[in-house]
């Protein structure tokens, strides 16, 4: 059967009659430019953010209604989590509306536009780019310095994450305006999402930039990071001893700065591990505990310190 379809001649085909052209090109647009085309979505929430607010140009009013708006940040976020419709978000300047949106009067705006960035720009190069390009970071920073709303500044944070990481430009910028030392200080934040955001992105950079390391403990970093370990248990710790194990290894004076009997470290380590033990939930939390404790109280100075 094998050798008889083997020597079996394929039949010729036809050549695609115009019509039949001419229908599929319009199949095709219908399909990618549709009332339910993805790219009809963005078109349409991209409209209606370019709009004023009902009641923005009212203030006596009060705050206006900012509900469209909102759903329509929420639906492009959704949106954008697939990288094609992300791309064609930017193609269609969706970018540019957003970083208009990060200086919105009204906070729940500001927060979705910080949201829909972040979401837009993760695992997406070319948005990180061109976000660059148009000014986002500095607009970020300032979000996280001094806005006045406590749910613009999680969302802001979350934007920079994706703007920074695996993204040299992004990283370089962050420096530049100071970044690192405000991550530093969102550790103290009242907030607990904003903390555990912050703790997450430093522990990322110190894993992936190992060069962070001497100058984010010149910017006190090691005691940041063990003041958050005695505030109230939450998803933060996990990402705060990573980032003392990074600063304890291959960093002398990280480590030195860990063993400081006046930080108190070490007991409150001990006293963690008693804690975490048996709690499958807490595990790599319990590792990076362990870890610490063998590098700052365990080991031999002259071995914590070499480089493997």
């Amino acid at each position: 059967m094998a050798v008889v379809a083997g020597e079996a001649q394929p039949e010729p085909r036809q050549p695609m009659a115009e019509e039949r052209q001419q229908w599929l090109r319009a199949a095709m647009s219908q399909a990618i430019s549709g009332p339910g085309s993805v790219r009809a979505e963005l078109q349409r929430c991209l409209r209606l953010l370019a709009g004023p607010c009902p009641g923005e140009a009212a203030p006596e009013r009060g705050l206006g209604d900012t509900g469209g708006h909102e759903g329509a940040l929420e639906e492009l976020c959704d949106l954008c989590e697939s990288l094609d419709s992300a791309n064609e978000f930017c193609s269609l300047g969706g970018l540019e509306v957003v970083l208009d949106l990060l200086g919105h009067r009204w906070p729940p705006l500001r927060a979705g536009a910080a949201r829909l960035l972040g979401s837009c720009a993760q695992n997406l190069p070319e948005a990180q780019g061109r976000a660059l390009a148009l000014g986002a970071m500095p607009a970020l920073m300032g979000a996280l310095r001094g806005d006045p709303d406590p749910s613009v500044a999680p969302a802001a944070l979350f934007a920079v994450s994706c703007l920074v990481r695996a993204q040299p430009e992004g990283l370089q910028e962050l420096e530049a305006l100071g970044g690192l030392e405000v991550l530093g200080g969102a550790l103290q934040s009242p907030q607990p999402q904003l903390r555990a955001r912050a703790a997450f992105l430093l522990h990322c950079l110190l894993r992936e930039h190992p060069r962070l390391k001497a100058p984010l403990v010149q910017q006190g970093l090691v005691p940041r990071a063990v003041a958050l370990l005695r505030s109230e248990h939450d998803g933060a710790h996990e990402h705060g001893l990573g980032v003392l194990c990074s600063l304890a290894w291959g960093c002398p004076e990280g480590l030195r700065e860990c063993r400081d009997p006046n930080l108190g470290l070490e007991p409150l380590l001990r006293e963690r591990r008693e804690l975490l033990r048996g709690r499958a939930e807490f595990q790599e939390e319990l590792e990076f505990c362990e870890r610490l404790l063998q590098l700052c109280f365990e080991t031999p100075p002259e071995e914590s310190t070499m480089d493997r």
